[in-house]
């Protein structure tokens, strides 16, 4: 019955093939923390924290794979390529499994363990494969499984620890008879490799006794790491015999030619009885922090943490850096987008605003397909100034090469072009430490600009907590204590300006907050004004002069904010009621929006710390798209920011887990009809999307007829795109051949004519 059970365990492979997303969405990952390394058919295949990138030995050039190419965007552990097979197969912290079936350009999802539910989640790590004829020894968090490389599906599991108990086996090796396994509870274990009853713990007696990470095979030699970085040779026996001792050891790895041990500072290569072939622990240009390492053909390849893949010849300290283009992180916390760039930062504040521990990390900036990163020591170098904990970024509108970020702790960054300028703080501007209290700081966090070119932000922990930057960088404060205590709030969070300029900016603990520069006066909307919750995480202004305000428990709209300060005036916000099946919902009921952007279109696109994002329509009655990681390329649900370009439509989103982009259609509105276009065209068969036709103006009525002039479709645009579904009014496909897009300005002043091709 032990056998029978424990072979069941998986014995139904759960194989998904993955969707490959090229075609509509752009994956920015960075790829300079590395966290394993392997190697055949003259490729070395790196894997940085969630994606991948191959290195041709031969040609130099890299290929990077991603959650764009259909990885899962989860956290890797290991990786392990297969020349046998012509297989990748990448291992994760969660348990999943991935098979790039690189002959193919196919990756198929394992997900029996991930599934698997007698597995506890915080047992099914995967540390490390093993290749032997044809099968591929998983060391996992709960034992050791099987993996058959031909036919893709699992074999047995074993459990090895006491009475068959579920133990932390870090690594395994084979060398006939027996194959190898390592625990901190049972040591160093073996068993015949070739035993049809390996299920039986009985069967696994421990070699020698201690606490061991790592266990590698090279010639006829074992090698085996303890805890505390000694190496010792098993003699097959009982006996270790000491060859060793290294501080820090964050990798333990061997080929048939050399066993490599890497520190997070120095890498050595031995060959066979234990001889040094060359080592590391300085070379030219980088400072080592290493978190992986390998070497292979006279080369040593060191995974490090900021700076890629680092390939050191035998006998030279002179390395080639291998990193494929990215930002800085795969954690990027705010992001902002203009015509054909991008900027990114990395601050980590915690969900209740803690900025501690601190964060010190640079800036991204992302233009013409080009990425510039600015490290830390770079930024704060040039401005003169330690800086941290970057939140947010405001780019000009008038100004694409002016943009602002605030620091949480530290004030106002201005960059010009992509050089830092100046900080604005406590010794050069208005801007004071409330109390003066160091750890406090300056706390900026939400910016926006008006029609006048103002920048407007807040800051927390005072009452002067409104501020005012003017075009000439002079800084206006303005105090809030009359409708709310600056000085108690936790914090004040995002900033909207409408279009009379008046300014919103939310509280944490008390809600929306308005402010009428004109007549200095404020008004205020809370959980008794409708608000589901007074923690203000997103505000966006849309095309009709509405704010849409996320909270940490849903969304509402402020449908009139320009009757917020009249005389008496008691706003109130409302939800967005949608009919699922028959019964009224309330849209994004007590989801924690993180953000909200507006498009060309009007239409919304909303984030949320656990479900993805949503696509909806202007008035939010209809979801026009839904992304979440299970059917996108979002690498986590959790999704911290948003940016349009509003010149190409393309949505850029910022998760916890690294940096994508969805080829959005919906653009700004144009000036004139002149750059009208329509895209695909021709529409082919098997096209199965919607036809854009772009460069349009605000409220351009649109008509498609065919050629003898039969009306198929109408709309009026909200930006500069419109979408056609290839259909006659929704009722069925239309037919192959030429249709016309006749497209009219609002005041019927200016006419266009466009041909699309329809091929069935």
């Amino acid at each position: 019955m032990k056998r029978l059970l424990l072979t069941l365990l998986f014995s139904f492979p759960l194989l998904l093939t993955a969707q490959n997303f090229e075609d509509s969405w752009i994956g920015y990952f960075s790829y300079s923390s590395i966290q394993d390394i392997s190697q055949g058919d003259n490729q070395i295949f790196v894997a940085s924290e969630n994606a991948i990138f191959v290195y041709d030995l031969a040609t130099r050039a890299t290929e990077t794979i991603s959650s764009v190419q259909g990885l899962s965007g989860e956290p890797i552990s290991t990786i392990y390529y297969s020349e046998a097979f012509d297989r990748l197969i990448i291992g994760y912290e969660s348990g999943l499994i991935e098979v790039v079936i690189l002959n193919q350009n196919r990756i198929l999802k394992v997900v029996d363990i991930l599934e698997k539910q007698t597995i506890p989640p915080n047992r099914k790590r995967i540390n490390h494969f093993h290749e032997f004829n044809g099968n591929i020894y998983i060391a996992t968090q709960y034992g050791i499984s099987v993996y058959d490389l031909e036919a893709l599906e699992f074999g047995d599991t074993y459990f090895i620890g006491p009475l068959g108990s579920q133990i932390n086996i870090y690594q395994t090796t084979v060398q006939e008879p027996f194959i190898y396994a390592v625990s901190a509870e049972n040591g160093l274990q073996r068993a015949m490799v070739a035993d049809d009853n390996l299920i039986d713990f009985e069967n696994w007696p421990t070699a020698v006794f201690g606490n061991y990470r790592g266990v590698q095979l090279i010639g006829n030699e074992i090698y085996v790491l303890d805890a505390i970085g000694r190496v010792a040779i098993y003699d097959g026996d009982a006996t270790l015999n000491p060859v060793g001792n290294f501080s820090n050891v964050v990798d333990f790895e061997a080929n048939e030619d050399y066993l490599t041990i890497t520190t997070t500072t120095s890498i050595q290569a031995y060959s066979e009885g234990f001889v040094l072939e060359d080592s590391a622990n300085s070379v030219t240009g980088f400072d080592l922090q290493l978190q992986t390492g390998y070497a292979f053909n006279e080369n040593l390849f060191l995974g490090t943490a900021e700076d890629g893949l680092l390939i050191v010849p035998f006998g030279s300290n002179q390395p080639t850096q291998v990193l494929p283009s990215g930002p800085l992180r795969n954690r990027p916390f705010s992001i902002d987008a203009s015509p054909g760039q991008l900027w990114v930062n990395y601050g980590e504040i915690t969900v209740t605003f803690n900025p501690y521990p601190l964060s010190f990390f640079g800036i991204s900036n992302l233009k013409d397909s080009t990425w510039t990163n600015i490290q830390y020591e770079e930024l704060s170098g040039t401005i003169g100034k330690e800086i941290n904990d970057l939140i947010e970024v405001a780019i000009n509108p008038e100004n694409p090469d002016e943009v602002y970020m605030t620091s949480y702790q530290k004030g106002l960054l201005k960059i010009e072009g992509l050089n830092p300028t100046i900080l604005y703080d406590e010794t050069n501007s208005p801007l004071v430490i409330p109390g003066n209290d160091e750890a406090l700081g300056i706390r900026l966090y939400g910016m926006d600009f008006d029609r006048q070119g103002n920048l407007w932000t807040v800051q927390s922990r005072t009452n002067e907590g409104l501020i005012r930057v003017n075009p000439q960088g002079q800084i206006q404060k303005i105090d809030i204590s009359d409708i709310i205590t600056g000085e108690d709030e936790i914090a004040l969070s995002k900033v909207v300006i409408s279009r009379e300029g008046n300014v919103f900016f939310g509280a944490v603990e008390s809600g929306l907050v308005g402010y009428n520069p004109s007549n200095n006066r404020f008004n205020i909307v809370g959980v008794d004004n409708g608000l589901p919750n007074p923690d203000i995480r997103a505000l966006a202004l849309d095309n009709q002069n509405r704010i849409w305000i996320g909270t940490r428990q849903g969304l509402r709209v402020l449908f009139s904010p320009g009757s917020f300060f009249e005389d008496s005036a008691t706003p109130e916000v409302q939800s967005i009621i949608i009919d699922e099946n028959g019964v009224g919902q309330e849209l994004l009921f007590n989801q924690s929006i993180t953000d909200i952007e507006v498009d060309g279109s009007n239409n919304k696109w909303i984030s949320t710390a656990t479900a993805g994002v949503f696509y909806l329509s202007p008035n939010g009655q209809e979801t026009l798209l839904r992304f979440t990681r299970e059917n996108s390329p979002l690498p986590s649900n959790n999704v911290q920011d948003i940016a349009i370009d509003p010149f190409t439509g393309v949505v850029y989103f910022a998760t916890v887990n690294g940096l994508v982009a969805y080829k959005g259609t919906a653009t700004a509105p144009n000036d004139n009809l002149e750059n009208v276009h329509a895209f695909p065209n021709p529409v082919r068969p098997g096209f199965a999307g919607n036809v854009t036709i772009d460069g349009l103006t605000s409220q351009a009525n649109v008509k498609i007829t065919d050629i003898e002039g039969n009306l198929v479709f109408e709309t009026t645009s909200e930006g500069g795109s419109v979408l056609w579904d290839t259909t006659a009014f929704g009722r069925y496909k239309v037919r192959s051949g030429v249709y016309l897009a006749l497209i009219t300005t609002e005041d019927g002043l200016e006419t266009k004519v466009s041909k699309i091709m329809i091929i069935r």
